[in-house]
């Protein structure tokens, strides 16, 4: 498959890129995407929330009511949690919430991603660029130039650039990140991916079918 290149300026180069079609052209896995990004968010839960159990409240253990007899339900102590103040049931603990996910089954997702949005034409390529100091105005003004300054995008560099990244840290709606950094829920989430020139070689190595 080729795909066009365009320049910061939003214009199109004349040049074009040949890309894998087992990478970006394949019949998408739904289910896969669902694993990946139910994993990578998972994976973001600190899983800290806890609450205390009966046995763990300060109360008085003394029995309020005699067990039988009074018309009412029948109750113990104040730590009972049918009372205000009592214990929670089934209340969250420390957990970890991460599962394992196999490695193929993250690349068929990334893939998979990445043909949806080579379909939808939400993907677009330009090519390597940098800024002599971090700018978030140029930043604005490469976005508006293609035209995607209203969506939030997602920017995939070859290697770290420090000033590509500072000049969007400001910006809402854009994430830079380096090409062995992409994710799933990523591509999922941006309406627009945006893949910087060199970032494509990286892409395909990390992504190759084995």
């Amino acid at each position: 498959m080729e795909l066009k290149i365009y320049n910061t300026n939003g214009s199109e180069t004349g040049r074009t890129i040949s890309v894998d079609d087992s990478i970006f052209a394949i019949q998408p896995n739904d289910h896969a995407i669902y694993l990946d990004c139910k994993q990578y968010l998972a994976d973001q839960r600190q899983g800290t929330s806890k609450s205390k159990e009966r046995s763990e409240n300060a109360h008085s253990t003394r029995k309020l009511k005699r067990q039988k007899g009074t018309g009412g339900a029948r109750s113990g102590d104040l730590k009972s949690p049918v009372f205000v103040g009592g214990g929670t049931i089934f209340g969250p603990k420390p957990r970890d919430y991460r599962f394992k996910l196999n490695i193929k089954v993250k690349r068929l997702a990334r893939r998979s991603a990445l043909s949806y949005k080579v379909t939808d034409n939400a993907l677009t390529v330009l090519e390597d660029f940098t800024f002599d100091a971090p700018k978030t105005k140029q930043m604005v003004q490469v976005l508006n130039n293609l035209k995607i300054s209203d969506k939030k995008s997602l920017i995939v560099v070859a290697k770290p650039n420090n000033f590509v990244s500072l000049s969007a840290r400001n910006l809402q709606n854009v994430r830079v990140v380096n090409a062995c950094e992409l994710n799933t829920y990523d591509i999922i989430n941006a309406a627009n991916v945006v893949l910087c020139e060199g970032a494509i070689s990286e892409i395909s190595r990390f992504l190759a079918v084995k």
